[in-house]
Formats: structure tokens, C-alpha cells, sequence
């Protein structure tokens, strides 16, 4: 399987709808496939940075990453959120979203994100060095239930900023609604 990661265009809108759907059934994939839509179009996610991944030509994975900030909060800081990730599920489990992950977490780092937020599974997102965000003195827009407090993660892109910066996360204004917090 030869797989490549590139940063995604216009032409790739139906194939990253088709992901979504797939990786997310029919009970989730409407609603999350409308977010990717609301995302791409929200001025308030921007810089965003859309990566699909594709083996043999074939986009079989997408992730999103946009803006956010911190409150209160040096306005200094550059920070982002991962959402959504999606993978095909006939290739999950083949390494596709962890290389949409290391490549954007790379862009990122290289366009002067210090912070990466996402709300997600603790075990897959701690592999790529997210951590609980609460405990390090950041907060989601809306409350987190205690047994899922884990699943709000943060990952320092550039050393010295957390113990530096708290406060609570803002998303775009497509990501601030209280459905999409309900980990």
C-alpha cells in the first residue's frame, strides 16, 4: 500500500465526504460530514489546514485542522484544533491516520502552531503525544463529562508554552455548538 498525505483542494470535496460518511455510518457521518462543509466555509477557522491521504490516487482519509484561542490568553499563541479525522474503514487500523496526524502535527510546527488541541480517544491520540488538556490548564469551550475528561487533549508543538498559557479553548464558529463536545 503506498500511501501519501497532501494538503487537500477543491477538487477532493466529494471523495472527503465519502470518507466521513463511511468512517462514520449513517447515524454520525450526515453531521459530521456538514461540519467538514461548515468548517471549509467558516472565515472563523481560518488558518485551516485540510489534508487528505490517498493510496494508489484514491483519497482514502481526511483530517482538518483549525484555528482556536485561548481566553484569556496571549494573543501570541498559535493554536489549532484536530476535527474531524476520518479514515475509510476498509484501510483503518493501516497506519492512514496516524500519517494524517504526523504530517499535519509537521505542518503545523512548521507554520508557528505551538498548541494542538482534539477531542478523542486517549489511547489512539496519546500516541502522538496528546495529553489531557484540563489538567494543564485547558478547558473546552463546553464541559467535558468527568469519565470522558481524558479525551480533551493538548499537544505542545514548541516547548515552555504550557505551565505559560491557560484558559479556555474558542473554536470557529461552526465547531462552537454543544453537540460537537458530547465525547
Amino acid at each position: 500500500m503506498k500511501l501519501t498525505v497532501r494538503s487537500a483542494n477543491a477538487t477532493d470535496l466529494a471523495a472527503i465526504h465519502a470518507v466521513h460518511a463511511a468512517a462514520f455510518g449513517n447515524a454520525q457521518g450526515p453531521e459530521i460530514v456538514a461540519l467538514v462543509d461548515g468548517l471549509l466555509g467558516d472565515a472563523s477557522a481560518r488558518p485551516l489546514h485540510s489534508l487528505v491521504a490517498e493510496v494508489d490516487g484514491r483519497v482514502v482519509g481526511h483530517v482538518l485542522f483549525t484555528a482556536v484561542t485561548i481566553q484569556p490568553g496571549d494573543p501570541d499563541i498559535s493554536a489549532q484544533i484536530l476535527a474531524p479525522l476520518a479514515v475509510l474503514p476498509e484501510v483503518q487500523g493501516k497506519g492512514v491516520g496516524g500519517a494524517l496526524v504526523n504530517s499535519g502535527l509537521r505542518l503545523l510546527g512548521a507554520a508557528g502552531v505551538v498548541l494542538v488541541f482534539v477531542l478523542g480517544y486517549p489511547d489512539y491520540y496519546s500516541r502522538f503525544g496528546f495529553r489531557p488538556a484540563r489538567a494543564r490548564g485547558f478547558h473546552a469551550p463546553y464541559a467535558i463529562p468527568a469519565e470522558h475528561d481524558d479525551a480533551w487533549m493538548v499537544q505542545e508543538l514548541r516547548s515552555g508554552v504550557i505551565g505559560r498559557v491557560r484558559g479556555t479553548v474558542r473554536c470557529a464558529d461552526t465547531l462552537n455548538d454543544p453537540r460537537h463536545w458530547c465525547e
